[in-house]
């Protein structure tokens, strides 16, 4: 697997703009869009970091993964979705720290999933803190992650008729008689 500085833990030390250009010049066209933002915080709202949020090829998802590891520790928060048109887009939570230096640059990676085609590589075996977020993006959108190894519910009943897809917008929903009363 190559990595942005050749070695597994290069410990470069990175800003966030330095990452975003060394992720520019390694993925080009691969990445659609890139900002980075600053994190502000405080009464003074000063400035206290900077992430980096970026719109990537499905393709070229999982090498982009593999390649924060260059920089240092990546650690997973979660995946956010959304049924947009014809697309489920993913945006995946990340955080990349520089470990014995205090550093973190928190990533943001979207990626267009088209609805014809709702497959994504698992991440599991690199975060395998996303696995209940696969599992959930998998039950409620309908997105399949190729080499996620439990794949089961984690949120709806197990006899959860899985043609339904609770957060999508083209989906018919649960028939009124599997809705049961909250009090």
């Amino acid at each position: 697997m190559k990595r942005l500085h050749g070695t597994q833990f290069g410990k470069a030390v990175m800003d966030c703009q330095a990452l975003a250009d060394a992720l520019k010049e390694k993925f080009g066209g691969d990445i659609l869009s890139l900002d980075v933002r600053e994190r502000r915080a405080g009464a003074a709202n000063n400035v206290c970091g900077r992430d980096l949020w970026l719109e990537i090829s499905r393709p070229a998802f999982r090498p982009f993964v593999e390649n924060l590891f260059a920089c240092d520790f990546v650690n997973f928060h979660v995946i956010s979705g959304d049924d947009f048109e014809d697309d489920v887009v993913l945006s995946y939570h990340l955080s990349v720290f520089q470990r014995d230096r205090g550093g973190r640059i928190g990533v943001t990676v979207t990626v267009r999933v088209p609805k014809n085609d709702l497959s994504m590589p698992s991440v599991f075996d690199l975060l395998p803190g996303s696995e209940y977020s696969e599992r959930e993006t998998r039950e409620m959108l309908g997105v399949d992650f190729a080499g996620l190894p439990n794949k089961g519910l984690v949120f709806l009943p197990e006899d959860w008729d899985e043609q339904i897809k609770p957060l999508r917008r083209d989906s018919e929903g649960p028939p009124p008689e599997s809705i049961r009363e909250l009090s």
